[in-house]
């Protein structure tokens, strides 16, 4: 009977251990010049973003975390609140973050999560499309500072714009086929939704006064009911879209 009776509580410990890990994800990684420095895991939840915990970083750059998740989210970390990453864990997943503290959302890799890393591709091409944004802007200061000085005359300075224009709108165009492309070929996936806001200027590039905006709402809309019915996410988003719907027809 006692045989019987450790070996029913060892495997009650077994599942328990098990179902704990199931339902945990573990972030860590090495940046460079965060020695003793902080780092800040957030939720993005449906209503906005819930603190968690902070996460100290080591003398040697490097930092640890678990956390047991309520149901599949976003998640932020950041050491500021420009200088950020969003990740995708799944159960049981353990991701690995390197770059550098400092600007953290331009330098990070990360591997070990499949979305997460959906995500990073997602980061990259927005930093490309700023780093265009950028430099077309100090372009324009440049010739403005140059006619100011009156080394260049007004008809080279609308050259330039002109030509910084036409540069700008093609890199909108291209930044906006890309996000299109993210949420057709990853429909399902709770990226969708950090996709689907994702602006370029301080502008949405599936701007929602656009009537064919509720297109691309209904396309993230419909994956997340069929993968995720009663995700948070999903029931939140569905309300986001409707609401939509109701305004674009009072256009």
């Amino acid at each position: 009977m006692r045989k019987i009776v450790l070996i029913g509580l060892i495997g009650l410990i077994g599942l328990s251990l098990a179902s704990c890990k199931h339902d945990t994800f573990t972030i860590s990684g090495t940046l460079d010049g965060g020695a003793g420095h902080t780092l800040w895991l957030e939720e993005i939840a449906p209503d906005g973003p819930m603190f968690i915990d902070s996460i100290p970083v080591d003398s040697k750059g490097h930092f640890k975390y678990t956390y047991k998740m309520p149901y599949r989210s976003l998640y932020n970390l950041h050491t500021t609140a420009d200088n950020y990453i969003v990740t995708l864990p799944d159960y049981g997943e353990h991701l690995k973050v390197s770059g550098r503290y400092d600007n953290l959302s331009v330098s990070y890799d990360i591997t070990g999560s499949p979305e997460s890393s959906l995500l990073w591709q997602l980061q990259q091409y927005t930093n490309d499309g700023a780093t265009v944004l950028r430099a077309l802007i100090d372009t324009t200061k440049y010739y403005q500072q140059l006619l100011a000085e009156g080394k260049v005359d007004i008809e080279v300075v609308y050259d330039k714009k002109d030509m910084t224009d036409s540069i700008y709108r093609l890199t909108a165009e291209e930044q906006q086929d890309y996000i299109c492309r993210f949420i057709e070929e990853n429909q399902g996936s709770l990226s969708t939704l950090i996709a689907l806001y994702k602006p370029f200027n301080n502008r949405l590039l599936i701007d929602t006064r656009d009537p064919n905006s509720i297109d691309w709402y209904d396309m993230v809309l419909e994956g997340l009911q069929e993968r995720y019915p009663d995700n948070p996410h999903t029931l939140h988003f569905k309300n986001t879209t409707e609401h939509l719907r109701s305004a674009l027809s009072r256009q």
